[in-house]
């Protein structure tokens, strides 16, 4: 019966050919599957990824392209910014000067103006000095020479010649 054909002993180094044939169709199934259905999938994912990954590059490219050409335009604008400031600055100094002799010159007119008032009204006050000397002095001349000469000398043109005199003499002696 059966029995003979299991009480064959089988050698452990050589498969038995019916695994070998299931094994086999087994593979041949499972690489029918993973080429058809796996496969496609897989290359279909590689390429999205691929074309995502060129696709993430070229904007990136495109991206570091442009942030260059701002890049230029920005320090062209600030050239130009640092040269119109400095226009500004040379203006303004200049601007600054042209106030500075302005006040100056207002204020040489002014201390100018200032001196004059001020010599104007030291000779006014000089001459009325002056004169109230010389009313004085004329006086004490006067009650002096009255004393002196023992006669009044009231007499208003004979005082006023007396004092002239006596004046110049006293400036004649001055001026010496």
């Amino acid at each position: 019966m059966f029995i003979a054909a299991t009480d064959v002993e089988h050698h452990p180094l050589v498969p038995i050919w019916q695994e070998l044939v299931i094994g086999t169709i087994a593979f041949a199934l499972l690489c029918f599957v993973l080429l058809k259905f796996v496969m496609p999938r897989m290359e279909a994912m590689y390429q999205a990824r691929v074309d995502a990954i060129e696709g993430g590059l070229k904007r990136a490219e495109a991206a570091q392209a442009e942030a260059n050409q701002l890049l230029e335009q920005y320090r062209a604008q600030l050239a130009e910014v640092r040269t119109e400031a400095a226009k500004i600055r040379d203006d303004a100094r200049s601007d600054a000067e042209g106030i500075r002799q302005d006040i100056l010159a207002k204020a040489r007119e002014e201390s100018d103006r200032i001196i004059a008032a001020g010599k104007e009204q030291l000779a006014a006050e000089r001459a009325t000095i002056v004169r109230e000397l010389r009313t004085e002095v004329g006086t004490l001349a006067v009650d002096l020479a009255s004393k002196i000469v023992g006669e009044s000398l009231a007499d208003e043109a004979r005082r006023k010649g007396t004092v002239d005199r006596f004046l110049s003499g006293l400036e004649s002696a001055g001026a010496r």
